[in-house]
């Protein structure tokens, strides 16, 4: 629905071999954590193996598989939540290409008999990647 504003721009960080993206709902309002059926993060290029990953969202960091049964942590349209992934990009002033795809679920639009409404939105920005601070 608003998915020229999926990423945050100027939100690439990187470790070197890590990269991790700022994203924001392309929806209109408030979405549980297990509406969130899936994502993709490349760089330039190359994606993040799926099995890599990691969805963070107020304060708590996720696999996918652990969002499925989550109803207790939401993702609001004014929050922005961080997905990640292995890919190696090196920070610096050269600009990358960054693709994000979010797959979800709008559970309260019922479109068929125990079906609601499925979405896959993409967004692309090019950025330079910022070096990741150390937690």
């Amino acid at each position: 629905m608003i998915p020229d504003r999926i990423i945050e721009q100027g939100t690439l960080t990187t470790d070197g071999a890590r990269a991790s993206v700022e994203v924001r709902l392309p929806w209109y309002r408030a979405l549980p954590a297990s509406c969130i059926a899936g994502a993709t993060l490349a760089v330039d290029g190359v994606e993040a193996p799926a099995d890599s990953l990691r969805w963070e969202m107020n304060g708590r960091t996720f696999t996918f598989e652990e969002l499925i049964p989550n109803t207790d942590e939401w993702w609001f349209p004014v929050d922005s939540a961080v997905l990640s992934g292995d890919i190696p990009v090196a920070d610096g002033d050269a600009d990358h290409t960054v693709e994000v795809g979010l797959v979800l679920y709008i559970p309260y639009i019922v479109i068929g008999a125990d079906e609601v409404l499925h979405i896959e939105e993409h967004d692309t920005k090019t950025m330079t990647a910022r070096k990741a601070v150390a937690a």
